[in-house]
């Protein structure tokens, strides 16, 4: 068999939620690559992850000789290549949307990361809920409802997703679902009546989470 043409350099599971969205994104496509984990939170972090990447950043895509640094630009790489996947939207105008949502989730939220940083297998209910945090939470549930009525919901072969079949909006999305789960935050009280609850569970449910996290509880049991 020949060897995948894409290397992912990712960092640690359970804290990575920038890893997460390319990893998800190109296994639940189906597309084959190589692996490389990069431990974080160590003395020579940086150093590591320099000898495999320019930025000092994971994630990187390394494919024909080149190196692709960023989440979303590794997706959009994969969405085009891949076009037979559907990783975004067909129709133009839904694609528009759906692009601007994962652009949004790229450039926005920066409270809801700082006050509730991704941690897949742990569980910390009650802890970062700062009004700025819950404030980007809320705007999430807004979205996330509001795509699910527009668009998922109306598409052939609904499977859940914020435009009916998983996209790269949905890997984007990915650690901010495993957050909400993490720090117990309540969604009715956000303004959710379903549908973002639903959405989650959908997400959540994804062979592809299912392995990583997986993956997460493996590797935090080979630091014990």
């Amino acid at each position: 068999m020949a060897a995948p043409e894409f290397t992912l350099v990712i960092g640690d599971k359970n804290w990575s939620s920038w890893s997460l969205r390319p990893w998800l994104l190109m296994r639940q496509a189906g597309v084959p690559f190589d692996e490389v984990h990069v431990r974080l939170r160590q003395p020579d972090t940086k150093a590591n992850i320099l000898a495999v990447s320019p930025t000092g950043l994971v994630p990187a895509l390394k494919w024909r000789g080149e190196t692709i640094g960023d989440s979303l630009a590794i997706c959009e790489t994969i969405a085009d290549l891949f076009p037979e996947r559907k990783l975004w939207p067909r129709d133009a105008l839904v694609r528009s949307v759906a692009r601007a949502a994962a652009a949004e989730m790229h450039a926005g939220f920066g409270a809801l990361r700082r006050d509730m940083p991704m941690a897949v297998i742990e569980r910390h209910p009650g802890d970062g809920h700062t009004g700025e945090a819950l404030a980007d939470a809320r705007r999430i549930v807004h979205l996330w409802r509001d795509l699910r009525a527009r668009f998922g919901r109306q598409m052939s072969g609904d499977q859940g997703f914020l435009f009916g079949h998983f996209t790269v909006a949905d890997a984007m999305y990915a650690p901010v679902v495993t957050r909400l789960r993490t720090y117990g935050v309540d969604l009715v009280a956000l303004g959710d009546d379903g549908p973002a609850s639903a959405y989650m569970d959908a997400v959540m449910t994804l062979p592809a989470m299912r392995d990583w996290i997986s993956g997460a509880e493996t590797e935090e049991k080979a630091k014990a």
